[in-house]
């Protein structure tokens, strides 16, 4: 049986240790571990920030997932924005994942949260049928498909 539960200030290191594995399997050597943790610790002090952390049984967390806030022009309420979910290799296929979004969206639907979204890798099989599986729709809307773009400031 996994739980799932939000982060609070006291797990900043393991919400650090895991987005830092998280950095290290998607092959970037950026940002520094004392970077991470002190962006962790800034934004658990944020209250449009949450984290949630996930562990099979009474084991220690080996999943997390960040979930920001942001008033929406288009909505007229909260938006919610999954920006980070990664379950360590060796707990994977365990519904680890599955409670993380069941948190998210239970959380969203707290918060006022008319809309949740994310970006995913078009490649990332496992990661869009999960998504698809909690009622995330990958097709696009309109005429064009739907790209996230970003540059660096």
């Amino acid at each position: 049986m996994s739980r799932a539960w939000v982060a609070g200030p006291a797990e900043a290191g393991d919400v650090a240790r895991l987005l830092a594995e998280f950095r290290d399997h998607l092959g970037s050597a950026e940002p520094s571990d004392a970077s991470m943790r002190a962006s962790v610790e800034r934004l658990l002090d944020d209250p449009d920030t949450e984290f949630l952390l996930a562990a099979p049984g009474g084991g220690p967390p080996v999943a997390v997932l960040q979930l920001r806030f942001r008033w929406s022009v288009w909505m007229g309420a909260p938006d919610a924005w999954i920006e980070d979910l990664f379950v360590r290799a060796d707990a994977r296929r365990g519904g680890l994942g599955d409670a993380l979004v069941r948190l998210a969206i239970e959380r969203a639907r707290e918060r006022g949260a008319r809309r949740i979204e994310l970006d995913c890798f078009e490649d990332n099989a496992p990661a869009l049928a999960l998504y698809e599986r909690h009622g995330f729709d990958a097709r696009s809307k309109g005429a064009a498909r739907t790209l996230l773009l970003g540059r660096r400031v």
